[in-house]
Protein backbone atom coordinates (compact mmCIF):
# COMPACT_ATOMS: atom_id res chain seq x y z
CA UNK A 1 0.00 0.00 0.00
CA UNK A 2 1.24 3.43 -0.81
CA UNK A 3 -0.85 6.26 0.79
CA UNK A 4 0.21 9.97 0.01
CA UNK A 5 1.37 12.02 2.98
CA UNK A 6 -1.70 14.78 2.71
CA UNK A 7 -4.11 11.62 2.11
CA UNK A 8 -6.80 10.84 4.86
CA UNK A 9 -7.10 6.64 5.01
CA UNK A 10 -9.51 6.27 8.39
CA UNK A 11 -10.49 3.00 7.35
CA UNK A 12 -8.35 -0.36 7.38
CA UNK A 13 -9.79 -2.50 5.13
CA UNK A 14 -7.63 -1.81 2.48
CA UNK A 15 -6.56 -4.04 0.30
CA UNK A 16 -2.59 -5.20 -0.67
CA UNK A 17 -1.39 -2.99 -3.98
CA UNK A 18 -3.63 -0.01 -3.50
CA UNK A 19 -2.32 3.55 -4.04
CA UNK A 20 -4.22 6.76 -2.06
CA UNK A 21 -2.43 9.99 -3.78
CA UNK A 22 -2.76 13.49 -2.67
CA UNK A 23 -5.86 14.91 -0.49
CA UNK A 24 -8.41 12.04 -1.41
CA UNK A 25 -10.12 10.34 1.99
CA UNK A 26 -11.14 7.78 2.64
CA UNK A 27 -13.79 7.39 5.69
CA UNK A 28 -13.71 4.62 8.37
CA UNK A 29 -16.26 2.10 7.11
CA UNK A 30 -15.32 2.18 3.64
CA UNK A 31 -13.83 -0.94 1.93
CA UNK A 32 -11.59 -0.81 -1.11
CA UNK A 33 -9.84 -3.76 -2.56
CA UNK A 34 -6.44 -4.78 -3.39
CA UNK A 35 -4.59 -3.00 -6.41
CA UNK A 36 -6.21 0.06 -6.70
CA UNK A 37 -5.59 3.93 -7.77
CA UNK A 38 -7.25 5.87 -5.96
CA UNK A 39 -6.11 9.52 -7.34
CA UNK A 40 -5.63 13.03 -6.44
CA UNK A 41 -9.36 15.24 -4.38
CA UNK A 42 -11.35 12.15 -4.12
CA UNK A 43 -13.43 11.26 -1.53
CA UNK A 44 -15.35 7.82 -0.10
CA UNK A 45 -17.95 7.80 1.99
CA UNK A 46 -18.62 4.97 4.83
CA UNK A 47 -21.22 2.74 2.93
CA UNK A 48 -19.21 2.31 0.02
CA UNK A 49 -17.64 -1.32 -1.05
CA UNK A 50 -14.41 -0.80 -3.80
CA UNK A 51 -13.56 -4.20 -5.82
CA UNK A 52 -10.19 -4.98 -6.88
CA UNK A 53 -8.11 -3.27 -9.51
CA UNK A 54 -10.70 -0.07 -9.55
CA UNK A 55 -9.54 3.25 -10.89
CA UNK A 56 -11.11 6.14 -9.70
CA UNK A 57 -9.63 9.26 -10.92
CA UNK A 58 -8.87 12.78 -9.93
CA UNK A 59 -12.16 14.55 -8.55
CA UNK A 60 -14.91 11.20 -7.60
CA UNK A 61 -16.89 11.04 -5.06
CA UNK A 62 -18.76 8.14 -3.85
CA UNK A 63 -21.65 8.10 -1.63
CA UNK A 64 -23.24 5.74 0.89
CA UNK A 65 -24.83 2.81 -1.04
CA UNK A 66 -22.16 2.45 -3.88
CA UNK A 67 -20.88 -0.95 -4.94
CA UNK A 68 -18.10 -1.19 -7.32
CA UNK A 69 -16.96 -4.40 -9.03
CA UNK A 70 -13.42 -5.47 -10.04
CA UNK A 71 -11.62 -3.96 -12.82
CA UNK A 72 -13.92 -0.66 -12.85
CA UNK A 73 -12.23 2.29 -14.35
CA UNK A 74 -14.28 5.58 -13.28
CA UNK A 75 -13.36 8.65 -15.05
CA UNK A 76 -12.42 12.45 -13.80
CA UNK A 77 -15.13 14.44 -12.49
CA UNK A 78 -17.88 11.94 -12.88
CA UNK A 79 -20.99 12.53 -10.50
CA UNK A 80 -22.48 9.97 -8.22
CA UNK A 81 -25.52 10.68 -6.86
CA UNK A 82 -27.93 8.49 -3.67
CA UNK A 83 -31.01 10.82 -3.31
CA UNK A 84 -33.13 11.31 -5.95
CA UNK A 85 -34.99 14.51 -4.20
CA UNK A 86 -32.60 15.84 -2.07
CA UNK A 87 -33.14 18.69 0.87
CA UNK A 88 -30.48 20.22 2.91
CA UNK A 89 -29.73 18.73 6.50
CA UNK A 90 -32.73 15.48 5.60
CA UNK A 91 -31.01 12.62 5.36
CA UNK A 92 -33.42 8.96 4.00
CA UNK A 93 -32.95 6.30 6.50
CA UNK A 94 -31.10 3.96 3.67
CA UNK A 95 -29.49 5.15 1.02
CA UNK A 96 -30.34 3.24 -2.71
CA UNK A 97 -27.56 1.22 -4.25
CA UNK A 98 -25.45 2.13 -6.76
CA UNK A 99 -23.94 -0.66 -8.60
CA UNK A 100 -21.34 -0.64 -11.35
CA UNK A 101 -20.44 -4.44 -12.20
CA UNK A 102 -17.01 -6.03 -13.28
CA UNK A 103 -14.86 -4.31 -16.17
CA UNK A 104 -16.94 -1.37 -16.44
CA UNK A 105 -15.95 2.15 -17.41
CA UNK A 106 -17.51 5.78 -16.79
CA UNK A 107 -15.85 8.76 -18.64
CA UNK A 108 -15.03 11.94 -17.58
CA UNK A 109 -17.70 14.25 -16.41
CA UNK A 110 -20.62 11.46 -16.57
CA UNK A 111 -23.04 11.85 -14.29
CA UNK A 112 -25.12 8.82 -12.45
CA UNK A 113 -28.66 8.84 -10.64
CA UNK A 114 -28.96 6.80 -7.60
CA UNK A 115 -30.27 3.21 -7.35
CA UNK A 116 -28.94 1.96 -10.85
CA UNK A 117 -27.14 -0.98 -12.22
CA UNK A 118 -24.08 -0.41 -14.49
CA UNK A 119 -23.61 -3.90 -15.85
CA UNK A 120 -20.55 -5.68 -16.70
CA UNK A 121 -17.97 -4.13 -19.24
CA UNK A 122 -20.53 -1.36 -20.37
CA UNK A 123 -19.06 2.06 -20.99
CA UNK A 124 -20.48 5.00 -20.42
CA UNK A 125 -19.21 8.06 -22.41
CA UNK A 126 -17.84 11.28 -20.80
CA UNK A 127 -20.53 13.72 -20.06
CA UNK A 128 -23.56 11.08 -20.13
CA UNK A 129 -26.69 11.66 -18.21
CA UNK A 130 -27.66 7.69 -16.88
CA UNK A 131 -30.79 7.87 -15.57
CA UNK A 132 -31.37 3.87 -15.91
CA UNK A 133 -30.01 0.37 -15.65
CA UNK A 134 -27.16 -0.13 -18.61
CA UNK A 135 -26.92 -4.00 -20.33
CA UNK A 136 -23.73 -5.87 -20.04
CA UNK A 137 -21.75 -4.52 -22.97
CA UNK A 138 -23.66 -1.76 -23.93
CA UNK A 139 -22.12 1.54 -24.98
CA UNK A 140 -23.68 4.98 -23.97
CA UNK A 141 -23.72 8.64 -24.80
CA UNK A 142 -25.78 12.02 -24.57
CA UNK A 143 -27.96 12.96 -22.09
CA UNK A 144 -30.37 11.56 -21.28
CA UNK A 145 -28.03 8.53 -22.06
CA UNK A 146 -28.99 6.09 -24.51
CA UNK A 147 -27.21 2.92 -26.04
CA UNK A 148 -25.45 3.65 -29.20
CA UNK A 149 -23.91 0.00 -29.71
CA UNK A 150 -21.98 -2.94 -27.83
CA UNK A 151 -18.87 -3.65 -26.89
CA UNK A 152 -17.14 -6.01 -29.25
CA UNK A 153 -20.10 -6.83 -31.27
CA UNK A 154 -19.06 -8.26 -34.68
CA UNK A 155 -21.28 -6.79 -37.04
CA UNK A 156 -22.73 -8.19 -39.69
CA UNK A 157 -20.55 -8.40 -42.95
CA UNK A 158 -21.76 -6.26 -46.05
CA UNK A 159 -22.38 -8.33 -49.01
CA UNK A 160 -21.43 -6.18 -52.27
CA UNK A 161 -24.31 -6.46 -55.21
CA UNK A 162 -22.03 -8.86 -56.82
CA UNK A 163 -21.60 -11.36 -54.18
CA UNK A 164 -24.00 -14.32 -54.04
CA UNK A 165 -26.49 -13.77 -50.62
CA UNK A 166 -25.75 -17.43 -49.09
CA UNK A 167 -28.90 -18.77 -47.25
CA UNK A 168 -27.32 -18.64 -44.09
CA UNK A 169 -24.83 -16.69 -41.97
CA UNK A 170 -23.58 -18.19 -38.35
CA UNK A 171 -23.96 -15.44 -36.03
CA UNK A 172 -21.46 -17.74 -33.34
CA UNK A 173 -24.55 -19.83 -32.06
CA UNK A 174 -27.13 -17.46 -33.50
CA UNK A 175 -27.77 -17.23 -37.54
CA UNK A 176 -28.77 -14.96 -40.34
CA UNK A 177 -31.64 -16.68 -42.69
CA UNK A 178 -32.49 -15.28 -46.14
CA UNK A 179 -35.88 -16.13 -46.38
CA UNK A 180 -36.94 -16.69 -50.01
CA UNK A 181 -38.09 -13.33 -51.76
CA UNK A 182 -40.24 -13.13 -54.78
CA UNK A 183 -41.37 -9.86 -56.77
CA UNK A 184 -43.10 -8.75 -60.03
CA UNK A 185 -45.31 -5.63 -60.85
CA UNK A 186 -47.70 -6.99 -58.26
CA UNK A 187 -45.41 -6.06 -55.37
CA UNK A 188 -43.13 -8.80 -53.96
CA UNK A 189 -43.40 -11.60 -51.50
CA UNK A 190 -40.87 -13.15 -48.83
CA UNK A 191 -41.79 -16.69 -46.97
CA UNK A 192 -40.33 -19.03 -44.47
CA UNK A 193 -41.16 -22.88 -44.20
CA UNK A 194 -41.00 -24.77 -41.06
CA UNK A 195 -37.61 -27.23 -40.92
CA UNK A 196 -35.87 -24.88 -43.63
CA UNK A 197 -35.91 -21.77 -43.25
CA UNK A 198 -37.32 -21.82 -39.52
CA UNK A 199 -35.78 -24.82 -37.90
CA UNK A 200 -37.95 -25.63 -35.43
CA UNK A 201 -42.33 -26.44 -35.29
CA UNK A 202 -43.45 -22.97 -34.24
CA UNK A 203 -46.05 -22.83 -31.23
CA UNK A 204 -46.51 -19.50 -30.66
CA UNK A 205 -45.63 -15.94 -32.30
CA UNK A 206 -45.77 -12.82 -30.75
CA UNK A 207 -45.26 -8.83 -32.06
CA UNK A 208 -42.95 -5.90 -30.84
CA UNK A 209 -44.09 -2.80 -32.27
CA UNK A 210 -44.52 0.87 -31.13
CA UNK A 211 -40.79 0.70 -29.54
CA UNK A 212 -39.35 4.12 -28.63
CA UNK A 213 -35.93 4.32 -30.34
CA UNK A 214 -34.06 4.95 -27.16
CA UNK A 215 -35.71 1.66 -25.53
CA UNK A 216 -34.52 -2.02 -26.06
CA UNK A 217 -36.24 -5.08 -25.78
CA UNK A 218 -34.81 -8.81 -24.99
CA UNK A 219 -31.89 -8.35 -22.95
CA UNK A 220 -32.71 -12.56 -21.80
CA UNK A 221 -31.95 -15.73 -22.87
CA UNK A 222 -33.99 -19.30 -23.09
CA UNK A 223 -32.96 -22.53 -21.52
CA UNK A 224 -35.13 -24.27 -23.54
CA UNK A 225 -37.06 -22.05 -26.34
CA UNK A 226 -35.63 -21.44 -29.83
CA UNK A 227 -37.41 -18.20 -31.27
CA UNK A 228 -36.85 -16.58 -35.38
CA UNK A 229 -37.06 -13.26 -35.46
CA UNK A 230 -37.82 -11.32 -38.39
CA UNK A 231 -38.73 -7.44 -38.62
CA UNK A 232 -41.67 -7.47 -40.88
CA UNK A 233 -41.54 -3.44 -40.90
CA UNK A 234 -39.09 -0.78 -40.63
CA UNK A 235 -35.56 -1.46 -38.92
CA UNK A 236 -34.37 -3.11 -35.82
CA UNK A 237 -30.81 -4.75 -34.76
CA UNK A 238 -29.95 -7.51 -32.89
CA UNK A 239 -27.29 -8.67 -30.73
CA UNK A 240 -26.85 -12.16 -29.95
CA UNK A 241 -24.08 -13.34 -26.90
CA UNK A 242 -23.36 -16.81 -26.55
CA UNK A 243 -21.06 -15.86 -23.49
CA UNK A 244 -17.84 -15.76 -25.54
CA UNK A 245 -18.68 -13.72 -28.41
CA UNK A 246 -20.84 -11.23 -29.54
CA UNK A 247 -22.39 -10.06 -32.67
CA UNK A 248 -24.77 -7.78 -34.13
CA UNK A 249 -27.20 -7.48 -37.51
CA UNK A 250 -29.65 -5.83 -38.64
CA UNK A 251 -33.07 -6.65 -39.68
CA UNK A 252 -34.11 -3.87 -42.40
CA UNK A 253 -35.77 -6.22 -44.46
CA UNK A 254 -39.07 -9.14 -43.88
CA UNK A 255 -37.00 -11.52 -46.61
CA UNK A 256 -34.03 -11.72 -43.51
CA UNK A 257 -34.23 -13.78 -40.04
CA UNK A 258 -32.58 -14.97 -37.43
CA UNK A 259 -32.62 -17.97 -35.55
CA UNK A 260 -31.28 -17.85 -31.74
CA UNK A 261 -31.45 -20.87 -30.38
CA UNK A 262 -31.27 -21.61 -26.73
CA UNK A 263 -28.87 -20.50 -23.72
CA UNK A 264 -28.06 -17.59 -26.37
CA UNK A 265 -28.88 -13.90 -24.93
CA UNK A 266 -30.58 -11.95 -27.56
CA UNK A 267 -30.72 -7.72 -27.46
CA UNK A 268 -32.87 -5.78 -29.72
CA UNK A 269 -32.54 -1.80 -30.20
CA UNK A 270 -32.35 0.79 -32.17
CA UNK A 271 -35.51 0.04 -33.17
CA UNK A 272 -37.72 2.59 -36.57
CA UNK A 273 -40.36 4.49 -35.56
CA UNK A 274 -42.61 2.00 -38.11
CA UNK A 275 -40.56 -1.25 -36.86
CA UNK A 276 -42.97 -4.62 -36.59
CA UNK A 277 -40.86 -7.22 -34.77
CA UNK A 278 -42.21 -10.68 -35.43
CA UNK A 279 -40.99 -13.59 -33.44
CA UNK A 280 -41.80 -17.28 -33.62
CA UNK A 281 -41.13 -19.48 -31.28
CA UNK A 282 -40.83 -23.47 -29.91
CA UNK A 283 -43.12 -23.54 -27.56
CA UNK A 284 -45.89 -21.48 -25.05
CA UNK A 285 -44.58 -18.75 -22.59
CA UNK A 286 -43.02 -20.14 -19.55
CA UNK A 287 -41.39 -17.77 -17.51
CA UNK A 288 -39.52 -20.13 -15.85
CA UNK A 289 -37.39 -20.52 -18.93
CA UNK A 290 -36.44 -17.00 -19.12
CA UNK A 291 -32.82 -16.52 -17.99
CA UNK A 292 -32.21 -12.53 -17.14
CA UNK A 293 -29.38 -12.21 -15.09
CA UNK A 294 -26.26 -11.79 -17.40
CA UNK A 295 -24.07 -12.96 -14.43
CA UNK A 296 -26.30 -16.46 -13.81
CA UNK A 297 -26.35 -16.90 -17.79
CA UNK A 298 -22.52 -16.74 -17.76
CA UNK A 299 -22.54 -18.92 -15.27
CA UNK A 300 -24.98 -21.69 -16.85
CA UNK A 301 -22.40 -21.27 -19.91
CA UNK A 302 -19.99 -22.18 -18.21
CA UNK A 303 -21.62 -25.28 -16.63
CA UNK A 304 -23.09 -26.40 -20.10
CA UNK A 305 -19.55 -26.23 -21.51
CA UNK A 306 -18.04 -29.45 -22.75
CA UNK A 307 -15.10 -30.08 -20.90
Amino acid sequence: MRFHQTAIVETPHIGQGTRVWAYAHILPGARVGRDCNICDHTFIENDVIVGDRVTIKCGVQLWDGMRIEDDVFIGPNATFTNDRFPRSQQHLPQYPTTVIRRGASIGANATLAPGIVIGEMAMVGAGAVVTHNAPPHSKLAGNPARIIGYMDATPEAVTSPVEEIRDSTPLGEATIRRMPRAEDLRGSLSFGEIHRQVPFEVKRYFLVFDVASEHIRGEHAHRLLHQFLVCVAGRCNVVTDDGTHRHEVVLDSPAKGVYIPPMVWATEYKFSRDAVLMVLASDYYDAGDYIRDYAEFLALRRISAPR
